[in-house]
């Protein structure tokens, strides 16, 4: 399973910081803005094989019809078996 990557970066400044889980990520990201009243961006390169297969499960935009209606992520198949 490949790590999370996630970049945090600072256009005032320069800062930029790869981290491994979006924890860090966003402990960075409050530390800078704490830190030095700067807007910080971040983008998410790779997530966990969990959270993107549930992403994909879910479908872009998380309709019915965009979803993958045999995953047991999805709420309504959950929810039929209960």
């Amino acid at each position: 399973m490949a790590p999370s990557r996630v970049t945090v970066d600072c256009a005032s400044c320069g800062f930029s910081e790869t981290l491994s889980s979006l924890r860090r990520a966003r402990t960075a990201l409050d530390e800078h803005r704490r830190t030095h009243d700067h807007d910080v961006d971040w983008s998410i390169d790779r997530l966990s094989a969990g959270v993107e297969r549930a992403g994909a499960d879910a479908g872009v935009c998380g309709r019915p019809e965009c979803t993958a209606s045999d995953s047991s992520l999805v709420r309504d198949r959950l929810d039929a078996e209960e």
